[in-house]
């Protein structure tokens, strides 16, 4: 099983609310912390985005054609407010094409360099080692899926989301664990007969 943590949603509010919005770089900072909880991208995958990517289909904002891992295309649905941060970032930078995350100068000067995986896993680490986090940009996608999850999101729509291949992965992602206190069959809204003795806490009945 894949190693690493999740994030509460009290966290996550922590984290998205610690960059400066008074600077450049906290207002891109702010963007890219909001696509990797909001969207729960890879690294790699928030530093190859273009401004083309952001489509509007079906009335909701999409990051579209998202390239991922083995070559696999998807979709991705991302929250209103991880749009604004975006939008925020890239109306401050004036970028209108291309790459939508770039360098940022000791200066504050937007470079056209595309910002690097590296890049976003340090912006990732800076913000929460400051909060005493100790969070990377894969503990965002996991935590992602567990809060998605908990809000009742359907688990292929989570799979679909995060552009695994497997529901097994995503499974894994979710940190989940069988409940037999809670289980499945127990929401299924059905009783046989006239089934509704209590539980016997004898032995099962040989064959």
């Amino acid at each position: 099983m894949r190693l690493g943590h999740w994030l509460t949603a009290e966290q996550v509010a922590r984290l998205l609310a610690a960059p400066d919005l008074t600077t450049i770089k906290g207002i891109r900072d702010s963007a890219a912390l909001a696509l990797l909880v909001g969207g729960g991208l890879r690294r790699s995958e928030l530093a190859a985005l273009n401004c083309d990517h952001f489509q509007l289909r079906e009335g909701r904002w999409l990051i579209a054609d998202l390239i991922g891992k083995q070559g696999r295309i998807r979709s991705v649905p991302i929250p209103r407010w991880a749009h604004r941060a975006a939008t925020r970032w890239v109306v401050a930078a004036g970028v209108t094409a291309g790459a939508v995350f770039r360098g940022i100068t000791r200066h504050g000067q937007v470079t056209p360099r595309r910002l690097s995986p590296q890049a976003v896993f340090e912006i990732v680490k800076t913000y929460s080692e400051g909060l005493g986090l100790d969070a990377a940009p894969h503990d965002l996608r996991r935590s992602f899926a567990r809060l998605a999850h908990l809000g009742q999101a359907p688990l292929e729509q989570i799979q679909l989301s995060l552009g695994h291949a497997s529901v097994v992965t995503t499974e894994i992602y979710l940190g989940i664990k069988q409940n037999l206190a809670d289980a499945p069959c127990d929401h299924l809204g059905l009783m046989a007969g006239n089934d509704r003795e209590p539980v016997d806490s004898g032995q099962f009945p040989s064959v």
